[in-house]
């Protein structure tokens, strides 16, 4: 089997915040491109509805193995690793993130914030540090990085933690705040969310506006104005879906941006990005 006959059939247009846009450079989205679709078939990997576990981590064992350059890995990760060398990029911003899709294979619960930052620490920072590294970005950037990645992670698992839980039995709200919030697992099947689990996932959003809060002056900081500009969007998309997790259920309602708001706020963020630069 091959990785390529589990694929999801979703692309980079299809995430919830913008992959590689026409923003960047063409010499810069390339290697982005690259890792996305690295991250892409790991994914669906991981998130596979019916391969078994063992053979999920045997999959992901030979995109490691083609990390390092060994005949069996797979071609996606060879590509990686031949564009990363291209670039004389780090090679542990793909190892890292490969451990997080290890660990959705694992690890189907958290117990804590702490928990779950530290499963970030994998799945999303990585992402950020190896963008910044092919811009050529001081690395003093990197925790509001760290900062924006998780927050956007979290976005992610809150409009998703019915699906996540009834194909794949995971569960990123961690059990400290079911057990706060008088929220139950079973929750996450129902047609509506109860009152509990929307204090739970209202109160993960609370979290998370902290970490929107650290990376709000992120996208000041970063030298290539372009990347600059794609941050302050993602940003500004990330602290309007906060807003809608507040006051929409994901049980029941949608959250994702329809493709005139995203273009809306995406406008708005830039054109600011760009101002102030320009003052």
């Amino acid at each position: 089997m091959e990785a390529a006959d589990l694929a999801s059939g979703k692309g980079h247009r299809d995430e919830n915040f913008p992959v590689a846009s026409v923003l960047l450079k063409p010499e810069h989205r390339a290697p982005v491109m690259a890792f996305y679709r690295f991250a892409r078939v790991a994914d669906d990997i991981s998130d596979h509805e019916t391969l078994p576990a063992a053979e999920k981590l045997v999959q992901l064992g030979r995109m490691r193995a083609g990390l390092d350059g060994k005949a069996e890995g797979s071609a996606e990760a060879l590509a990686l690793r031949t564009v990363m060398a291209d670039y004389r990029l780090d090679p542990v911003h793909a190892h890292d993130l490969l451990g997080a899709f290890e660990r959705d294979v694992t690890v189907t619960r958290y117990e804590d914030w702490d928990g779950l930052m530290g499963y970030c620490r994998l799945s999303a920072m990585p992402v950020g540090r190896y963008v910044l590294d092919v811009h050529g970005e001081d690395r003093a950037t990197w925790p509001a990085s760290d900062a924006l990645c998780a927050a956007l992670q979290v976005i992610n698992h809150l409009q998703d933690c019915a699906k996540d839980y009834r194909t794949l039995d995971r569960v990123y709200i961690p059990a400290e705040t079911f057990a706060e919030t008088g929220a139950r697992i079973g929750d996450l099947t129902a047609d509506r969310a109860t009152p509990a689990l929307r204090a739970a996932i209202v109160s993960l959003v609370g979290k998370t506006r902290i970490l929107l809060d650290t990376s709000a002056g992120f996208a000041a900081t970063i030298a290539d104005r372009r990347l600059a500009a794609e941050v302050a969007i993602i940003h500004r998309l990330a602290v309007s879906l906060c807003g809608r997790l507040e006051t929409r259920d994901p049980l029941s309602e949608r959250v994702h941006h329809k493709s005139w708001e995203t273009a809306f706020l995406a406008t708005g963020a830039a054109v600011g990005s760009l101002f102030r630069r320009a003052a």
